[in-house]
């Protein structure tokens, strides 16, 4: 039996299987109970999990996920297991706080797994700098930059952050917004930081100055975060009629805490998100966002990696490409 096979009995996607078997905290009583019970009714043996499988170290692969609340690595994850499903590769999955030092738990699993590789979910460049020339393992740093850092055996797959930022901002700009606070990211996320700066450039490209500008609240990729960020946005006073979130579940977030203030999304304030997540076609107003290609940059990522493991070759850094989709949550106020 495989995961797939746990997949169709049960109707869970792939993803959420393997936050079951990783004892990943996001997921449902429900869905762990069911999924759990086809497990043990199967006698299914997790080859993927490094906490019940005898490691080898010509097959594994760690990933290493910086946070738990984050749905668009939940999704890399699904994808990337995907990828690696009919190969001779085990994918182990380790989830760590969001602040948490990832180069310096992957140098610990280096030794405890003897993986021939790491993927890793998120990074803060500042933690590569100091510390990644200790890990002499092929890795790739999915979805942030890698290029300027100049490891022989770290690759990187990553959409342009900022010029998706200040795609996403231009428009709300061009759609008579003159007010567009910013949501999301925190001091120690590259990502936040680059989408803040496409926020700052749109600004400038419409001759709209820093000190003119709606406000900036900081936040982890989290419902929770966008909420709460959402709540200072409304208690500051300030007249904004829309909202940049850096991540779709801050979006939607923001969106219930606009509603549960009495006001309407987007008749008094608009929100746009970043990340193309599936459920923004399902919250009410849909959601306006950045879309990020998951499958390409899943799929990208694990080959440059299996690439560097199998044939010896070298580092290798790729910009995948975005789109803005337009759904309800963006009002046009006009010129």
């Amino acid at each position: 039996m495989t995961i797939k096979d746990i997949s169709r009995e049960t109707g869970y996607s792939i993803g959420t299987i393997s936050r079951v078997l990783n004892n990943h905290p996001n997921v449902s009583e429900q869905a762990r109970k069911t999924i759990m019970e086809v497990v043990e009714k199967r006698g299914f043996v997790l080859n993927a999990s490094a906490k019940s499988l005898k490691q080898q170290s010509s097959a594994n692969i760690i990933v290493i996920v910086k946070g738990t609340s984050n749905e668009l690595f939940a999704n890399l994850v699904e994808q990337i297991q995907l990828n690696f499903m009919s190969t001779k590769y085990n994918v182990i999955v380790e989830y760590i706080d969001e602040e948490g030092n990832e180069v310096e738990r992957a140098r610990q699993l280096s030794l405890d797994k003897k993986p021939q590789g790491f993927l890793f979910l998120g990074g803060n460049i500042e933690n590569f700098v100091k510390e990644f020339a200790k890990l002499d393992l092929p890795s790739v740093l999915v979805t942030n930059r890698g290029r300027e850092l100049g490891f022989g055996n770290l690759s990187s797959v990553t959409t342009d952050d900022q010029a998706a930022a200040r795609c996403a901002v231009d428009y709300l700009l061009s759609q008579g917004h003159k007010k567009v606070a910013l949501l999301g990211g925190y001091a120690g996320s590259d990502v936040g930081r680059a989408r803040r700066k496409g926020w700052i450039e749109a600004h400038a490209n419409h001759h709209i100055e820093e000190k003119d500008m709606a406000p900036f609240i900081e936040g982890r990729f989290s419902f929770k975060a966008g909420y709460q960020g959402m709540e200072k946005l409304l208690d500051s006073g300030e007249k904004i009629t829309a909202v940049f979130a850096v991540a779709d579940v801050m979006a939607v977030g923001a969106i219930s805490a606009i509603t549960d203030r009495g006001l309407r999304v987007p008749e008094d304030i608009s929100v746009l998100g970043f990340d193309g997540l599936e459920l923004g076609e399902y919250v009410c107003p849909k959601l306006t966002t950045i879309v990020q290609d998951v499958e390409l940059i899943a799929k990208r990522s694990c080959k440059l990696l299996r690439d560097y493991i199998e044939e010896k070759g070298s580092a290798k850094h790729e910009m995948v490409g975005f789109s803005l989709k337009c759904r309800q949550s963006v009002k046009y106020l006009g010129e």
